[in-house]
C-alpha cells in the first residue's frame, strides 16, 4: 500500500511563490508515473507536473516556466516549486502516484489560495 503525505499550500499574493511537498511511503518500485494535479472549485482535476518512468517530465501549458517538479529518491518525495503564482492557479493541489493502472494512489489534497 502507497500513502501520500502533502505539504506546503497556503495563502499567498500574486507574484509570490510556494513550495509543495509530497511525502511517500510503501513500495514504489513499479511506478510508472508520479507527480501533481490540480482541481478548482467546478472543475476538473486537471494534471500540473508529471514525471513518467524512465524520466520524461510533462508541465501544462498554463505553468510551464513557472513551476518546476523535483524528486529525491532517497527521501521518496516529489516536490512542486511554484513560482510567479496568477490567481487561476488558486485550487486544491494533489500529488499522485501510480504503480501501474487506474486509479493509482492520491494524496488528501492541499490548498493553494493566491489573492491579494
Amino acid at each position: 500500500q502507497v500513502q501520500l503525505v502533502e505539504s506546503g499550500g497556503g495563502l499567498v499574493r500574486p507574484g509570490g511563490s510556494l513550495r509543495l511537498s509530497c511525502a511517500i511511503s510503501g513500495d514504489i518500485s513499479r511506478l510508472a508515473y508520479m507527480g501533481w494535479y490540480r482541481q478548482a472549485p467546478g472543475d476538473q482535476r486537471d494534471a500540473v507536473a508529471i514525471f513518467f518512468e524512465p524520466g520524461h517530465v510533462n508541465y501544462a501549458d498554463s505553468v510551464k516556466g513557472r513551476f518546476t517538479i523535483s524528486r529525491d529518491n532517497i527521501k521518496n518525495t516529489v516536490d512542486l516549486q511554484m513560482n510567479d503564482l496568477k490567481p487561476e492557479d488558486t485550487a486544491v493541489y494533489y500529488c499522485v502516484v501510480n504503480t501501474g493502472g487506474p486509479p493509482g494512489y492520491w494524496g488528501q489534497g492541499t490548498q493553494v489560495t493566491v489573492s491579494s
